[in-house]
């Protein structure tokens, strides 16, 4: 039972991870203090997008799954919503290449507001 609500707190993490590294800058406009932090996730994020690789997150929820017992992700609120966003199905290298671009693109637009309101005060 502890490994299950692990694994699904590690799912939790990893999607709310993802988010920040999208759109993370938003909360750079309230607290700049997060623009050092927000860089580094979303250079990590965009990093493991262009390489193929795959973050640290997910063998270790996979681990916790077995450890429970489970050998996929039927049940449960977290298994149903968030595993199709953060894990989709038919993911190719190619869109790997494309989220990877989206997550840059949509930072330097996000960060280009940010400066541009900097400069403006």
């Amino acid at each position: 039972m502890i490994y299950s609500i692990l694994a699904d707190v590690v799912i939790a993490v990893h999607f709310l991870f993802i988010v920040f590294v999208v759109v993370g800058a938003l909360l750079v406009l309230k607290w700049r203090r997060l623009v050092y932090i927000h860089l580094i996730a979303a250079f990590w994020g965009a990093l493991i997008m262009f390489q193929g690789w795959i973050c640290p997150l997910t063998p270790l929820e996979n681990r916790l799954r077995r450890a429970a017992g489970q050998s996929g992700y039927d049940g449960g609120f977290i298994e149903h919503y968030l595993l199709p966003v953060i894990y989709p199905s038919g993911l190719t290298r190619e869109i790997q290449i494309f989220l990877g671009i989206g997550v840059i693109i949509i930072n330097l637009i996000l960060y280009g507001i940010i400066i541009y309101r900097s400069v403006k005060k």
